[in-house]
């Protein structure tokens, strides 16, 4: 096995390129898309639902829950869109806020 002495290791790299607000905010929103796309996806398949018929339920398209799924969409998914697919999937939707620091 060879082995490369100026390989910076993985996680540390990201760590240093996660300092810059840019790149973070970026990283942040692209986050968070991946896991409502879990999240809404998740709630179908327990449901036993097809994207076809979640979307019927919902009062949209399958392409749009196709698009959400995929993380595929370079848009955020409002926050109606995705309470109506989690309801229609029989799911609830929860919010919270959750502090980093004690004010």
């Amino acid at each position: 096995m060879k082995k490369y002495n100026n390989i910076t290791e993985a996680k540390s790299y990201f760590t240093q390129k996660l300092k810059n607000q840019t790149i973070k905010s970026f990283y942040d929103e692209e986050k968070t898309k991946s896991d409502i796309a879990r999240m809404i996806r998740t709630a179908r398949e327990k449901s036993g639902l097809s994207q076809r018929e979640l979307a019927k339920k919902a009062g949209t398209t399958q392409a749009v829950v196709s698009r959400i799924e995929s993380g595929g969409d370079s848009r955020m998914p409002s926050l109606t869109l995705i309470y109506r697919l989690l309801t229609a999937s029989d799911a609830k939707l929860e919010l919270k806020c959750i502090f980093e620091k004690a004010a």
